[in-house]
């Protein structure tokens, strides 16, 4: 395990390097290497922007844009950029980065110790900062000889600065417009809904010229890899690119795919978009209409995804409204489920999904009823365990009947040390005598390790338990205990339920399974407590489940 996690940091550090954030250019460089193909499966021209270099030595710190608008909503603070309609340095204002243990803190204050500062900011996902360079953009490009239609480096002119969701309104819609002065004018439209974090968008397009035009409608990300400075290294969760064709379902595209081959995908519907953990941004295209998904890598570390329309024919004098939705924020599945098929796979059980739906089903029908998720924890894995309670009674008394005749193996041991062959033969005598299966106490377990790794990945990629309290000093189940004690507890458990099982014959194999109990409390004590008190709940089962079938099986035989 720890040579595991030596590679994964080196190939980091050294394999991957981080470009040096002194040195980047501008990142938009040349307007058409971020656009997607046209009609004719050419890069859009566009025109193009003067390179803008930084000195070396003085980072550059945003993006250039035009006018921003700044955007308040319940959910949401966000900036609009009149250059395009771009979306950036988005905060979800009910989800702070941190969240302060105020059990802790008293504590330190009363020992004389200073706490720790807890940054309390609300996540930020869009990012115009050149290191967390993280943009949503829209538009429209236009087919060969027809009318050039805005795309996200043109202009649009807003009608005010600010906008803000007043008490009562269910929804804000922000419109911008942008016409060519011949006749050709958009109106983008974004459209924020109360306690939703579901973003409507609408392209209506007037063509009051002589002429027909023929276009697409885009939407895509842009976006450069950014790591966290506070992870834990013990939880290792996918962040990149994802996509959902009706065909090949949910589908990942990391970001050193990207750069080795670009993604051109045609399908009925579908989505695309980047995840992390616990929170994604997705744009949904029409779910009636073929789209085509693809990404590319552009210089300086950034990588685009997401998908255009098929062409489309608006005639003179006649107007044409394109519509898709952008779904940023916290993976919450039941949200998701609503906006379009698939989006709920976001949240990642893996090949477990089926396990894992059902649990998080569980979890979430006992918070409805509770309103606690700790409790709710413990309750899913009573229902686990009962549910398992057959095969585990099955796996109990194997072992109860193996701890019985370990001292006649030990024996066995003893008097045929120097033949290995002749004691095999004798053991294997003894196990049919006995009527003991050596494999009987680990086929029923093995059939119920898929159930609790789906369980341990519900655990890690729900949102809803991210700084969710349950009691006391445990103020946050997605962050590790800060006094240590659910792992203490933890090994504690371990080690009674290992002292009910047979040891091994063999010392070295006995004394390395002795270890076991504080290898593994070492581990825990990084964990996310909701993890651990999942297993403090399940190794108490086991134990008083064990303990009363050993104690049967001695009584039988007495």
């Amino acid at each position: 395990m720890i040579g595991y996690m030596m590679w994964e940091a080196w190939q980091i550090d050294y394999v991957y390097p981080k470009p040096d954030i002194n040195k980047i250019e501008l990142p938009v460089v040349e307007n058409k290497e971020e656009l997607p193909l046209d009609v004719d499966g050419n890069t859009v021209t566009a025109p193009q922007t003067q390179v803008q270099t930084t000195d070396s030595a003085v980072p550059l710190a945003h993006v250039q844009s035009g006018n921003l608008i700044t955007v308040k909503t319940d959910v949401f603070s966000l900036e609009i950029d009149t250059q395009g309609g771009t979306l950036r340095n988005l905060d979800l204002v009910q989800y702070p980065t941190e969240k302060e243990n105020t059990v802790v803190t008293k504590l330190m204050n009363m020992v004389g110790l200073t706490p720790s500062k807890t940054n309390i900011t609300p996540i930020r996902l869009f990012d115009s900062s050149v290191e967390k360079l993280y943009l949503a953009q829209s538009g429209l490009i236009a087919g060969k000889n027809s009318a050039k239609a805005p795309n996200h480096h043109e202009t649009f002119r807003a009608e005010k600065s600010r906008y803000e969701m007043a008490v009562g309104e269910d929804t804000l819609s922000i419109p911008l417009t942008w016409t060519d002065g011949q006749g050709l004018s958009v109106t983008k439209t974004l459209t924020f809904t109360r306690g939703s974090y579901n973003i409507q968008l609408s392209q209506a397009l007037n063509n009051n010229t002589d002429k027909a035009w023929v276009g697409r409608q885009y939407s895509q990300f842009q976006k450069r890899p950014y790591e966290e400075e506070k992870k834990n290294t013990f939880i290792r969760t996918y962040t990149g690119g994802v996509f959902y064709t009706q065909e090949d379902k949910y589908q990942k595209i990391d970001f050193e795919e990207m750069a080795e081959e670009k993604l051109e995908v045609t399908t009925l519907g579908g989505w695309s978009g980047y995840i992390q953990h616990y929170f994604g941004a997705l744009w949904v295209p029409p779910a009636d209409k073929e789209n085509i998904f693809y990404t590319k890598e552009l210089k300086d570390w950034r990588y685009v995804i997401g998908s255009y329309s098929p062409e489309i024919t608006v005639a003179a004098g006649t107007q044409a409204v394109l519509k898709a939705q952008l779904y940023v924020g916290p993976k919450i599945q039941p949200m998701m489920e609503k906006v379009s098929p698939g989006l709920e796979l976001t949240v990642d059980y893996g090949w477990l999904t089926f396990f894992g739906k059902y649990i998080y089903a569980g979890l979430n029908w006992f918070h409805g009823h509770i309103g606690n998720w700790g409790f709710s924890i413990l309750c899913v894995t009573f229902c686990i365990k009962l549910l398992f309670f057959p095969l585990s009674q099955a796996s109990y008394r194997s072992m109860a009947r193996m701890r019985k005749i370990q001292p006649k193996l030990k024996e066995l041991k003893e008097t045929y040390a120097d033949d290995r062959q002749r004691f095999n033969t004798e053991m294997m005598s003894m196990y049919k005598k006995e009527k003991v299966n050596p494999l009987g106490g680990c086929l029923p377990i093995m059939v119920q390790i898929p159930v609790f790794i789906s369980l341990y990945w519900v655990l890690i990629e729900t949102v809803e338990l991210r700084q969710a309290p349950f009691i006391g000093w445990l103020t946050d189940l997605s962050s590790q205990d800060p006094f240590y004690l659910l792992p203490i507890l933890y090994g504690i458990t371990m080690k009674i339920q290992q002292s009910l099982n047979p040891p091994p014959i063999d010392p070295v194999q006995a004394r390395v399974m002795q270890m076991f109990p504080i290898m593994f409390t070492f581990f825990f004590l990084f964990f996310p407590s909701g993890l651990v008190l999942y297993w403090i709940c399940n190794n108490t089962l086991s134990i008083i489940q064990q303990s009363y079938i050993t104690r049967k099986i001695a009584a039988e035989t007495n």
